[in-house]
């Protein structure tokens, strides 16, 4: 697969926390290819083939946004959700529209602190004044990039009354 964003590792952009941290987004009929990555005990075992996949059949429709969006739904034990950001509908894919309104937390860290990210952003919708109805993940670089950048970026994105 060719570069599809313009990156330092040729893989993953540096991503930008500010955008993301402590913020509200709505989201309207937003467009995604929707896949299922298949895991033991929410530890994924073909994220990247899936990833890979679905990113060459974004970028031979033409259909990458202008930096890389992902929604995880962490729905089972054994498997998830995911959701690639797209421009257009996407020849032979699952596609999805997702609306609402969000709340938006980063956290940095290993992912064995996932439990306490998700505590923290409980409290946080919480002292909004909103209810969270859904839980998404935005994994926000692969895991060989995240160690290039020494950075480790996890958004959690409630879905919120």
């Amino acid at each position: 697969m060719d570069k599809l964003y313009d990156s330092e590792t040729g893989c993953c952009p540096r991503f930008n926390p500010e955008p993301w941290d402590e913020k509200d987004h709505n989201f309207k009929n937003k467009l995604f290819i929707k896949d299922r990555v298949r895991s033991i005990l929410h530890i994924p075992i073909n994220f990247g083939s899936v990833m890979t996949t679905n990113m060459e059949k974004i970028a031979s429709a033409g259909a990458l946004t202008p930096s890389p969006f992902m929604l995880a739904d962490e729905n089972s034990l054994w498997g998830s959700d995911i959701y690639i950001e797209v421009t257009k509908n996407i020849p032979d894919s699952q596609m999805a529209a997702i609306s609402g309104s969000f709340l938006t937390k980063v956290f940095e860290g290993p992912y064995k602190n996932m439990r306490g990210w998700i505590k923290q952003m409980q409290d946080f919708v919480a002292s909004r004044g909103r209810k969270m109805n859904k839980l998404y993940f935005f994994y926000t670089t692969c895991p060989k990039c995240a160690k290039f950048y020494g950075k480790n970026y996890v958004v959690l994105v409630a879905k919120v009354d």
